[in-house]
């Protein structure tokens, strides 16, 4: 089997190949039922007769009104066909993986047909899985396995080593109906194996649901009450109907049908892409997660250019994560974790890596960009849905946020948005923005900057920030000085990056500058987002925007995130080359803002075509190449799907084309 395949519901995953089988698969693609960052089901392999089925539908992808399917047989013969055919449908909900097995008698007289189902759970944190070769000490920690009547129920338990850390306790329950006839071990460890034998009349048919579900550490006590796939994808397909269906409706803003078409599949996504959080008082939030099979966790960026991107059209999402963001708020100093006062966080995890502080991600704010972001998403949100409720609520974060942007984000001592030197040699990338690749940021000759680097879009982003928090300051807040003071603060920035970053050979801006000023000269795509944020002046806007549409950055799919031709360039890297539909969705916003028309919808076309390419799912990435060379946009292949700030690009596209196009 070499088909994967996801299904997701409410920050809960699961990964299973062609058959429907999970076998324990590490790597870019790792199958398992995975919940708050841990493997709660690692085998989940169906034998029929003691044999491993035929496939003769492998399974399809999974519809918003139905499960995953799969069509499989006991072995047969021309002379001695199956006895009887197996019809597997799987979903995922409330943190569990249910299963219906319908078996189907093709005989005239009674069959007895043989099925067992081998379970077991790892616990793997998510961090484990990534590369083979990732190893974690786990002192003290068990992992167990208790038959109870109809299924198992798996366990893990790790006590910390100080008083300070708590226990982790993990569980899995499988259960069914009918219960299994037999349940056995599978040598030593804790894998078991259910078994029916289940009576088929002639030409008759029965089946079997079972049910995994995952229980994670330090949540409920009880698994949810057993369902059908078919029960559980009705229930959902309503639930998330209600978002992605709402009014407005894409086709009824514009009339350009391959557009609306595309954002309602990106609305599709993000619904099944909600993840679970809290906000500042401990209310039950739902966030735009970043994505499978690594993200489905909040990311300060990538929730908060998503949460933009959607604005007009579904603002609950900024809702939610300006609540979730804030609620994590850097509050105290640790750099382990990169945790700094009013800094805004990068990652939040749940496992259990992260709890025994193994990993810093459990609260890591590595990121240079998320803080402006924030500040900026707060405004909008407020403009956008003309209700002050959430600025007045939030007041005390984002002039916190404020603080750091001018104390520990640089603005105040170097000038710039910039990340120390200390992020470039430890945990983080250099730079700290959505480049986040090593090497991502270079010179000409692809050698890396050093020290603190400033990149440029995160000024741009910070000049939005300060401008945009002046208006709540003054409009909400009736705060004129504090206003002013910030709108002072944003002119002498704009007035600093022209100087230092616009290269005027080149006519183009720098991507970042190292920590002795030096500019790293290589041109990418950086400076739409300068566009975006309106950091540039009209007549430096204006050139960038018509230079990104030159063919060595525009593919005729999307603009390449560095320019081809140079040293560095590579269509297959992931920051050095490729084509990012999050970073064009946030260039035509720009391109928009500097009444570059025709350049909007050059670039819009482009993406819809590759959206359409995709089957209207825009992946998170594509390679570099020029459309001339080949009739399809060519995958990256480390892309992911869905991902949400590519799920919710053609929305901020139709966002900058609505009322060009009809």
């Amino acid at each position: 089997m070499t088909g994967h395949h996801l299904l997701v519901h409410d920050g809960t995953f699961a990964g299973v190949n062609d058959c429907g089988d999970i076998s324990g698969k590490r790597g870019p693609t790792p199958d398992g039922l995975f919940a708050r960052d841990a493997r709660h089901l690692s085998r989940w392999q169906l034998t029929v007769e003691a044999s491993a089925p035929q496939v003769l539908v492998a399974a399809g992808q999974a519809g918003p009104d139905r499960p995953l399917a799969a069509v499989l047989t006991p072995p047969g013969s021309e002379e001695e066909p199956p006895a009887y055919t197996v019809f597997r449908e799987q979903a995922v909900a409330d943190r569990s993986l249910v299963e219906r097995i319908r078996l189907a008698s093709n005989r005239p007289g009674p069959v007895l047909a043989r099925v067992a189902l081998t379970v077991d759970a790892d616990f793997a944190d998510q961090f484990e899985l990534r590369f083979d070769d990732r190893q974690y000490e786990k002192p003290g920690a068990v992992r167990s396995a208790v038959e109870k009547a109809g299924g198992v129920e798996f366990g893990y338990e790790r006590v910390g080593s100080s008083a300070a850390d708590r226990t982790w306790h993990a569980r899995t329950v499988v259960g069914s109906q009918p219960v299994p006839d037999a349940v056995t071990r599978l040598g030593e460890g804790t894998a078991r194996t259910l078994e029916w034998q289940v009576r088929l009349p002639p030409h008759g048919e029965a089946e079997v649901v079972v049910q995994a579900s995952a229980l994670p550490s330090g949540e409920a006590a009880a698994p949810p009450a057993l369902r059908t796939p078919a029960a559980a994808v009705a229930r959902i397909a309503r639930e998330n109907a209600a978002f992605s269906a709402a009014a407005p409706r894409p086709r009824d803003v514009i009339g350009w049908t391959e557009l609306a078409r595309s954002c309602e599949q990106g609305l599709a996504d993000l619904a099944g892409l909600r993840a679970p959080a809290a906000g500042p008082d401990g209310e039950a939030l739902r966030v735009p997660a970043a994505g499978i099979p690594w993200y489905l966790a909040l990311f300060g960026r990538n929730s908060l250019f998503t949460s933009l991107f959607t604005l007009p059209y579904r603002p609950e999402l900024a809702a939610a994560t300006l609540a979730a963001l804030a609620a994590t708020q850097g509050g105290s100093y640790d750099p382990d974790r990169q945790e700094q006062p009013g800094r805004i966080v990068h990652e939040v995890r749940h496992g259990e890596l992260s709890r025994f502080r193994q990993v810093p991600y459990g609260r890591f704010y590595g990121a240079v960009d998320s803080t402006p972001l924030f500040l900026t998403l707060l405004h909008a949100y407020t403009e956008e849905t003309s209700d002050p409720a959430l600025a007045v609520a939030l007041e005390k974060q984002a002039r916190s946020a404020v603080e750091w942007l001018f104390g520990d984000g640089g603005l105040s001592d170097r000038g710039w948005l910039a990340c120390g030197p200390e992020s470039a040699a430890g945990r983080g990338p250099a730079g700290q923005g959505w480049k986040d690749s090593p090497g991502a940021l270079c010179f000409g000759d692809g050698v890396r900057p050093q020290g603190a680097v400033a990149v440029a879009e995160a000024q741009g982003y910070a000049y939005d920030a300060l401008l945009r928090t002046a208006r709540l300051a003054r409009s909400v807040w009736d705060d004129a000085p504090f206003a002013r003071s910030l709108e002072e603060a944003a002119g002498a920035l704009r007035e600093r990056f022209h100087q230092a970053f616009w290269m005027e050979e080149a006519g183009f801006p720098a991507q970042a500058l190292d920590g002795a000023g030096n500019r790293a000269e290589a041109l990418g795509s950086e400076a739409g987002h300068l566009l975006w944020s309106g950091i540039l002046d009209q007549e430096r806007g204006t050139a960038v925007g018509r230079r990104l549409l030159e063919a060595d950055f525009f593919t005729g799919w999307g603009i390449r995130t560095l320019a081809a031709g140079q040293a560095p360039y590579h269509p297959l890297s992931y920051h050095r080359g490729s084509v990012r539909p999050h970073d064009n969705a946030v260039i035509v916003l720009g391109l928009a803002r500097y009444g570059l028309t025709e350049q909007v919808l050059e670039a819009t076309r482009g993406l819809v075509d590759a959206a359409a390419a995709h089957g209207w799912r825009l992946p998170e990435a594509m390679a570099g190449y020029a459309r001339g060379d080949q009739p399809a946009p060519v995958p990256y292949p480390h892309s992911r799907r869905p991902h949400a700030w590519a799920a919710a690009a053609p929305l901020a596209l139709l966002t900058a084309v609505k009322g060009q196009v009809r």
